[in-house]
């Protein structure tokens, strides 16, 4: 039975594609899972339709992330944080307070896991980190940990 997929599913492909499924796959499971509906002429089409303005749309974003990744690539973003004897810092840096000093150095609003550490960041210096904002836009940019004042 062809059906077109609803949700994006791992073992058959991404929403809008059209797949050839077992009867009885389709019927007791995609189906009433709402994962998939059945294609005919007039389904098949707007499907076909759906998934254009949805590569569509898709570019789209790839283009706004390439614009904040060339924003953000090469550039040094500062943490400050709190220490005790010898510049010992009390806990370790997190991805949520790189994100606050992103925000504010910058502008540009990022979830905090889509920020990737080496390793933990647990003394002041300069770090290498990630951002992950899609598949293949991964810029990188320094952080340097500072004693606030």
């Amino acid at each position: 039975m062809k059906v077109i997929l609803q949700k994006d599913h791992p073992n058959l492909g991404e929403a809008g594609d059209i797949k050839e499924v077992a009867d009885g796959f389709a019927r007791n499971f995609l189906i009433p899972q709402k994962i998939a509906i059945r294609a005919d002429e007039g389904s098949t089409k707007a499907a076909l339709h759906q998934k254009k303005l949805a590569e569509i749309k898709k570019e789209k974003k790839k283009k706004s992330l390439d614009g904040i990744a060339q924003t953000l690539k090469g550039k040094e973003v500062e943490v400050f944080v709190k220490v005790g004897e010898n510049d010992k810092l009390y806990g370790s840096v997190t991805h949520q307070d790189v994100a606050n000093a992103i925000q504010s150095t910058f502008g540009i609003e990022l979830d905090k896991r889509k920020i990737e550490f080496p390793e933990n960041i647990k003394s002041l210096g300069q770090f290498n980190i990630k951002i992950k904002l899609a598949e293949g836009i991964q810029p990188e940019l320094k952080l340097k940990v500072s004693k606030a004042t």
